[in-house]
Formats: structure tokens, C-alpha cells, sequence
């Protein structure tokens, strides 16, 4: 998170957007050539042949990003007087305290943490839940591959506009939409879902199993696409909203506390809608997914002004 502390210490608050929306599109272009892209060449060199596509891939980024990247060096610290084991115990404790008031001192970091433990917005079309119907709904590695390549693609891209549009249109107003607009497309599929009878998981190696439906799988090519898209407007803005409340001196540690409670978020997600399939089917599982992440929305209005400059 070192790089995420250097990025609250130096861009302003109207650039936050932006910045998050290129760094975490360039994490989605990374996700789509070491999973889709990967899946996708495995037929051609081999499966063992991808392990050393994918570690040349990490070594072009060392090469060409921090390598060469030269650090300016900060200001000189001052000689520690008396017991160097105190002094240290001194830093570390003014850091602890530091790091606690960063989380308390003002009312929208401390609304943040609770955010930081909801989901935003729906998260069962990219989860453990979206590939499990892609292989129940027939679809072959290949056309898995393409249809995640597709998503990727579509997230990068507009990740980079929702940060771009968060700076200039408000950090809040523009969460709020992007997290609804995930909803839809999830209430969308359960509605299919129910349409067309497919309820309760069904192993592909069943006997007897029902064809699906070509309706109900072209529906859910159109509905994932339309998801990326959302969750592509909303991923970087979502991790801009906490740069904002993040305090420069302990930038570091506040702001990879609120990304791993967003990665508790996942976590748990998983979990309960893995459980919630098997006992209600995926109606209801889609639907709860849905309604559970318009929670966050709610806690929106208590952050304060954010996005069209330094909240601080």
C-alpha cells in the first residue's frame, strides 16, 4: 500500500478519482490476462506453458515501473538522544496514537469503517456465484474465458470514467448511482432466473438434467456485461471515497485498514451466498445480494462533501 500512501499525499482531492479509476483499471487489465487471458491460451501452449506467461508478464511491470522509479528522500530524522530502544518505543507509540485519531478525528473516517464492512452495491455476478451458473448454464472454458475477458475489459474502462466523473461531479452523488446501478442488472437475473424455473443449483453431471434455456443464457452474457460496467463505475470511486478521509502522516496503515475490511467484505459475501444458494436457490440468493448492497448507500450521506476538492 506503500504507492496508496504516496497517492493521498500528493494528488489533490479532485484528482483522487481519476487516479484510483487508472490504478484499479490497470488492476482489472492485470486480472484479465493472468485469468481470462490465460484461460483463453491454454489450448494453444499448454497449460504449464501459462505459469511462465504470467511470470514474464510480472517481470515486464517490475522492470518498467519500480525499478526504474528513484524516491526523493525525505527529510533528515533527528538523532535519538539517550536509549535507542526508547526512542523506538516513543515513534511507535506516537504512531499508534496518530493512527487512532486519524480513525476518529473526524466524523467521515469513522463512518468510513462501517462503509468499509458493507458491500457496495451487488456482488453475486462477480463472485463464486456468477461462475458457478456460467459452467451450470453450459457455457465451455472458452466461451467462460471470453465472457470474462469481456468483463474485465468493460470494468477497466469504466473504472477510469467513474473516477474521472467523481471528481467533477461529487464523490457521494456519483457512488450512490453507480452502486444502485449494480443492483440492477443483479435483480435482473433473478427475475430471469425465476422466469425460467431454474432455482436450486444443478450439477453439470447430473442425470437427466434440464438443457438451459438459449434465452436464459444469452440473458446472462448481457446481464454480466451490463454488471462490469457498473462495477467498473463504481470500483474506483469506491476507493477514492477513502483516500479522501485518509490522514497523510498515517496514510499507509488507515487506508490498507479500510481495503482489508473491503477484503472481510468479500470474504463473508461468499460465504453466506454459497449457503444462501444451496438452501434457497438463486432467486432469492440474487435478489438478498441486491437488496444487502443498497445498504451502503444510506451511510453515503454522513461522509460529508467529498470529491470537488480536499475534504480536509
Amino acid at each position: 500500500m506503500a504507492i496508496d500512501a504516496l497517492a493521498v499525499n500528493v494528488l489533490r482531492g479532485d484528482e483522487r478519482g481519476l487516479a484510483n479509476g487508472l490504478m484499479f483499471g490497470g488492476n482489472y487489465v492485470g486480472n484479465a490476462i493472468g485469468g481470462s487471458g490465460v484461460l483463453l491460451l491454454t489450448p494453444l501452449i499448454g497449460f504449464k506453458a501459462t505459469f511462465l506467461f504470467v511470470a514474464a508478464a510480472i517481470a515486464l511491470v517490475t522492470l518498467l515501473v519500480p525499478a526504474p522509479m528513484r524516491e526523493l528522500p525525505g527529510p533528515p530524522r533527528l538523532a535519538a538522544n539517550g536509549s535507542r530502544l526508547r526512542a523506538v518505543g516513543k515513534e511507535l507509540g506516537r504512531f499508534v496514537r496518530d493512527t487512532g485519531k486519524a480513525f476518529v478525528g473526524s466524523r467521515a473516517a469513522f463512518i468510513a469503517i462501517f462503509l468499509a464492512l458493507l458491500p457496495m452495491g451487488g456482488y453475486a455476478l462477480s463472485l463464486s456465484l456468477q461462475s458457478n451458473l456460467a459452467v451450470e448454464l453450459g457455457l465451455d472454458d472458452r466461451r467462460i474465458g471470453l465472457l470474462g475477458l469481456g468483463s474485465t475489459a468493460l470494468s477497466a474502462g469504466f473504472c477510469v470514467l467513474g473516477g474521472w466523473l467523481s471528481d467533477r461531479l461529487g464523490r457521494r452523488r456519483t457512488l450512490a448511482t453507480f452502486i444502485v446501478g449494480t443492483t440492477l442488472p443483479t435483480f435482473a437475473m433473478a427475475i430471469a432466473m425465476h422466469r425460467f424455473g431454474w432455482i436450486m443449483p444443478i450439477s453439470p453431471q447430473a442425470a437427466g438434467r434440464p438443457i438451459p434455456p438459449h434465452e436464459l443464457v444469452t440473458i446472462f452474457w448481457v446481464l454480466t456485461l451490463s454488471y462490469a460496467v457498473f462495477q467498473g463505475l463504481m470500483y474506483g470511486v469506491g476507493t477514492a471515497i477513502y483516500m479522501d478521509v485518509t490522514t497523510p502522516a498515517v496514510a499507509a496503515t488507515q487506508f490498507t485498514a479500510y481495503m482489508a475490511l473491503c477484503n472481510v467484505v468479500y470474504s463473508y459475501t461468499s460465504t453466506w451466498q454459497g449457503r444462501a444458494v444451496e438452501r434457497w436457490g438463486y432467486p432469492v440468493t440474487l435478489t438478498l445480494d441486491g437488496a444487502f448492497g443498497l445498504v451502503s448507500v444510506f451511510l453515503l450521506p454522513f461522509m460529508g462533501r467529498l470529491g470537488r476538492g480536499d475534504p480536509r
